[in-house]
């Protein structure tokens, strides 16, 4: 397999679980900014939707969109746990909660990062993301994660998006719960691996 990725990008939530998950993947870099790979490729020739992640299989097929690909690589290795069996309701909590961030948190981040996007309504935005992050914290009361006592590719996609907060200016201060399950996914060993290989290890 490979993923094609771009440091710090939402890619690292399933570079993260394809080490959790323990299978051989080949990381591609493919900038967000050129949208070339390291050799001149054009990457819209691989994804034309131009962004990163994407998976693509040892028969060629290619997987895209966050959501989809961590579940897929869970149901690879159902032993390790990364997300409950199809047709459970732990597998739609489990659903909601990746359906959660990518429309609550991953969407909200984005304007943040926008050069373009004017100061008073970047103010809107982070104020929607820390009423998010209060009912975030809520949920973690008594947890480890998100799911409860077991680490899922949900904890994995919250770890990556709420690595953002810093860089775009969103303090999270109110949220110790939030702060303890970031410091407490990122001294797993496989998200330490994932880090180091993407350059952001500090």
């Amino acid at each position: 397999m490979k993923l094609y990725y771009s440091p710090g990008a939402c890619s690292l939530s399933p570079h993260i679980v394809l080490r959790e998950a323990g299978l051989p993947f080949e990381p591609v870099l493919a900038s967000t900014k050129t949208h070339q790979l390291a050799d001149g490729t054009d990457y819209y020739t691989i994804n034309p939707k131009g962004y990163v992640p994407l998976l693509e299989l040892d028969d060629g097929q290619r997987l895209s969109e966050g959501p989809a690909i961590v579940q897929y690589i869970a149901d690879q290795v159902p032993a390790k746990g990364l997300a409950p069996a199809a047709g459970t309701m732990a597998r739609y909590r489990l659903i909601e909660w990746l359906n959660f961030i990518t429309t609550e948190l991953h969407k909200t981040y984005s304007p943040l990062f926008n050069p373009a996007m004017p100061e008073d309504a970047k103010a809107i935005f982070r104020t929607k993301l820390l009423g998010r992050y209060k009912y975030i914290d809520e949920q973690l009361e008594g947890r480890d994660y998100l799911t409860g006592e077991q680490f899922t590719v949900a904890d994995a996609y919250l770890f990556t998006v709420t690595n953002w907060a810093k860089p775009v200016g969103l303090d999270l201060g109110d949220f110790p719960r939030v702060l303890a399950f970031q410091k407490r996914v990122a001294a797993r060993p496989a998200v330490q691996q994932a880090l180091e290989v993407e350059g952001l290890k500090k």
